[in-house]
């Protein structure tokens, strides 16, 4: 596409490497079966590539201009949305129980609220695979002990197992962004880690990463005394970035059955 000029408040950057391409395809492994949900199609680099495959593919995409160029060359079996990914209802797509397959080349700036978004829909999903700044890759695939394991971390392997598969240049890109890319799988587990209350896994996760420095007596206070802490099987002086998913599941079944008993 031509005479399109990439948007930066939007965090617009086209894929346009014909090889990066056939690497994400063949990492998705699109079949004429599947429901494809493609988030950021742009100029299309991807979107053409998937149709070869599929039956039909759903597009999901909020500039109009983009929107204009893609319906010009829609072969016929592209649906596409005009929308804001952050607002989108994905689970309307996957109403006839047929799973979602998603991917794109997500924009930097939203990217992580993005994903968390996506998260509340993931029984209805099979995979994702996306494009992000190497950084949130990173982030989203982090261990305990490293020094960018966060809330992001937790919340994703709680509900996904997480491969970082590639990464990709800046050159890949127009117009190249400052930083390196990579891709991601993100495959949802029929049954993740169970937690009683998912509300307070988030709203635990979140204040226990609220302030790293703070050990979980004292980040959590409002969740758990220490004494509720060491009952779980935690350490009461530990900080947050040491803990595991499952330890995080074991704090937030304690407080949700701490609330639960309260008159």
């Amino acid at each position: 596409m031509t005479g399109h000029r990439p948007r930066k408040r939007l965090g617009q950057h086209f894929l346009r490497s014909r090889r990066h391409v056939e690497r994400m395809i063949e990492a998705i492994k699109p079949a004429a079966g599947d429901r494809v949900v493609e988030i950021g199609p742009g100029e299309g680099a991807l979107t053409w590539t998937l149709l070869e495959c599929l039956d039909e593919l759903h597009a999901v995409e909020f500039d109009r201009d983009l929107l204009a160029h893609l319906a010009a060359h829609n072969p016929g079996n592209l649906v596409l949305h005009e929308a804001d990914a952050l607002d989108f209802d994905f689970g309307a797509l996957a109403s006839d129980g047929r799973p979602l397959r998603i991917a794109g080349n997500l924009p930097y700036n939203i990217s992580t609220p993005l994903i968390f978004h996506l998260l509340k829909y993931s029984a209805g999903i099979r995979d994702m695979h996306f494009m992000l700044q190497k950084e949130v890759v990173e982030r989203i695939a982090a261990e305990p002990g490293s020094k960018v394991y966060g809330r992001l971390s937790v919340m994703t392997q709680y509900h996904c197992d997480v491969r970082a598969l590639f990464n990709v240049p800046p050159a890949a890109f127009h117009p190249p962004p400052k930083v390196d890319s990579a891709v991601v799988r993100l495959c949802p587990r029929p049954f993740p880690k169970v937690a009683q209350d998912p509300a307070f896994l988030s709203g635990l996760v979140r204040d226990a990463f609220g302030q790293r420095r703070k050990t979980l007596r004292n980040a959590l206070s409002g969740w758990l005394d220490a004494d509720e802490i060491a009952a779980a099987g935690v350490d009461p002086g530990a900080r947050a970035e040491t803990l595991t998913v499952e330890q995080f599941v074991a704090l937030a079944n304690r407080a949700s059955a701490r609330r639960s008993a309260e008159p």
